[in-house]
């Protein structure tokens, strides 16, 4: 008898002994004791059967230490738990989601409510969501400003750790969150060169692009203990149940009763922060990057990273077809320890691969991306995350007296994955304006936008995430993706360093896009009727839109930023701040910030 026909004499079994539960059939007692045992042991054989390889390995390994933060989750729950947001997100309903309003408006001060005596502490600024938040609360803390973090979980980095250059981790000692012996405390490895590659065209080698690891435990601990040294506060284990916006203050009630007060609160909450889903009103993102992956014990061959790399064309998964992209660093917990990332640029809509499909796929590449056999490797965690962009980004000021930060704000490029690099970059730039809104009142929406303010630079990004995306039924060749990003890689590097270099640091500037572009129609013209094809007409007449723009703003930072500085000094302080802010969005947007 096969195992479906055994199945289902149990399973008959079973649904009489339900109707007879003191076995008054023509069953007898032992016989039905011992179909149950059988249909039990069948029922655990089944499970076995149905889980899924990610699910093996995944229970295999022991889980600890799961904190906030993307990436901060390893087990095999919350992959199903972060599948499940994944698929509401691709649903086709367009109404939007009903979000809890966490944040409302309440008429009059709270100086003069009944509420006021029941608040345990008031500050100057309250950030929620420490694992990013605690990098700009420190830096404002070093500002003489009195700040509060509130946070869900205990406030400790992940174990994976962040792949950064030195660079950009000397923003942060320019900030003097860190110093630079701190640098190398949190630094686990060092790693050159690294690799930009498509598809058997050819490799490109680049030196010091994301080649340190750094550790966001150490890393984080470490601005922890400053952060308290300067006299700020910690609410770990605390959730925000919501936030009332009074004349005078904004008033945070968190899930244990306790209500807090300050005159700024600074949403640091992720890409799903419950704040920006009511900003957003459930609408969906324009695009999301899916990252699966693993660090593993048993390379050989571990010295180089992958900043970026495609071995093949596109590939069905589910029932979608993606494009597939690799990153792989060495990591810091041993001398043949791996990371390896695979991701890929999806257009949210239903049948689009889930974590988990994307993760069964992952294990049937990776040993030949990497050269090894999965059984010699041993798995110590499983990464995985959901990373949605919006166009509108960054999010403007929705509400007075409350801010958005870090990937919250969407100021991360939308073809990049992580949103540390972005916050180096934007640390000084974002605590000094801070600091002098708070100091000088100017807390109303209007004036915390210019903030979050457009950037023509990461509107122009959207262009290429577009591109990399794979698009469902068309007629455009399989090779294609990979054949593009070869051409620009290539004009790129023809270009030299001070094209190549700021855009593998995800800053975009208007010469040396206009040289790669110039380059590639040149040698590569036959790509243009695939282009079209690819991204579509309407979006590239919104890009030039932002292109243009981003010339506009390179020519603004270049030349007229001088002659306003002159007469900053003789504007009224909410002038000067306005101004400022102003000076800042066109040096900034036109990625005139980045320096060699």
């Amino acid at each position: 008898m096969d195992i479906s026909a055994m199945a289902s004499v149990h399973l008959r079994a079973h649904n009489l002994l339900a109707r007879n539960p003191y076995g008054r059939s023509c069953f007898h007692r032992p016989l039905a004791a011992k179909l149950q045992k059988n249909f039990k042991i069948q029922a655990n054989i089944e499970t076995k059967v149905a889980s899924s390889r990610t699910q093996r390995i995944m229970e295999g390994i022991s889980v600890t230490g799961e904190v906030g933060g993307a990436g901060g989750a390893y087990s095999y729950n919350a992959l199903k738990r972060l599948d499940q947001i994944w698929s509401r997100i691709c649903s086709d309903q367009e109404i939007p989601e009903a979000a809890q309003e966490v944040v409302r408006r309440v008429s009059g001060a709270f100086s003069r409510s009944d509420l006021e005596e029941k608040a345990i502490d008031t500050f100057d600024v309250l950030v929620c969501g420490g694992t990013l938040g605690v990098f700009i609360a420190t830096a404002l803390s070093l500002k003489g400003l009195r700040i509060g973090i509130v946070e869900r979980n205990v406030l400790k980095g992940r174990e994976q750790e962040w792949n950064i250059s030195r660079k950009e981790l000397l923003e942060l000692v320019e900030v003097g969150v860190i110093t630079e012996d701190e640098i190398e405390q949190a630094t686990a490895m060092k790693f050159n060169p690294n690799r930009c590659a498509f598809e058997g065209k050819g490799e490109i080698w680049v030196e010091n692009i994301l080649n340190l690891g750094v550790s966001p435990e150490k890393l984080i601990e470490l601005v922890k203990k400053r952060f308290i040294s300067l006299g700020g506060v910690i609410f770990e284990g605390c959730n925000v149940s919501s936030i009332c916006i009074y004349d005078d203050t904004t008033v945070m009630q968190l899930s244990d009763g306790n209500i807090l007060s300050s005159q700024l609160t600074i949403d640091a909450m992720g890409n799903f922060s419950p704040v920006v889903k009511q900003i957003r009103r459930g609408r969906k993102p324009d695009g999301v990057c899916l990252v699966v992956g693993s660090c593993a014990r048993g390379f050989r061959d571990n010295s180089t990273s992958d900043v970026i790399y495609s071995s093949s064309s596109l590939r069905k998964v589910g029932s979608s077809e993606v494009q597939l992209f690799w990153e792989a660093f060495p990591a810091g917990s041993g001398p043949v320890d791996r990371t390896t990332y695979m991701f890929t640029y999806i257009d949210p809509q239903p049948g689009s691969p889930k974590l988990e499909e994307l993760l069964e796929e992952y294990w049937d590449l990776m040993p030949k991306y990497q050269g090894v056999s999965l059984d010699d490797l041993k798995i110590l965690r499983i990464i995985y995350g959901v990373f949605p962009t919006y166009r509108n980004s960054p999010l403007p000021a929705a509400f007075d007296r409350v801010l958005q930060f870090g990937d919250a704000s969407g100021i991360q490029s939308p073809v990049s994955f992580g949103g540390f690099g972005s916050l180096t970059r934007h640390l000084g730039r974002l605590s000094t304006g801070i600091y002098e809104a708070v100091t000088e009142n100017f807390l109303d929406s209007n004036s915390l936008s210019l903030l979050n303010p457009y950037m023509p630079n990461l509107s122009s990004s959207w262009l290429f995430q577009r591109a990399m995306s794979a698009k469902q039924r068309s007629n455009i060749s399989p090779y294609f993706i990979n054949e593009l990003l070869h051409v620009n890689f290539q004009s790129m590097q023809r270009l030299g360093d001070p094209v190549l270099r700021p855009f593998l640091q995800d800053v975009v500037q208007f010469v040396p896009l206009t040289q790669t572009l110039g380059l590639v129609m040149l040698t590569k013209p036959q790509l243009l009727p695939s282009i079209f094809k690819q991204v579509g007409i309407p979006v590239l007449l919104d890009w030039f839109g932002h292109f243009g723009m981003l010339g506009y703003y390179t020519f603004l930072s270049t030349f007229v930023d001088p002659i306003v500085r002159s007469f900053l000094s003789s504007l009224t302080p909410k002038e000067t701040f306005e101004w400022k802010r102003r000076l800042e969005a066109w040096k900034y947007g036109a990625g005139l910030d980045y320096k060699l």
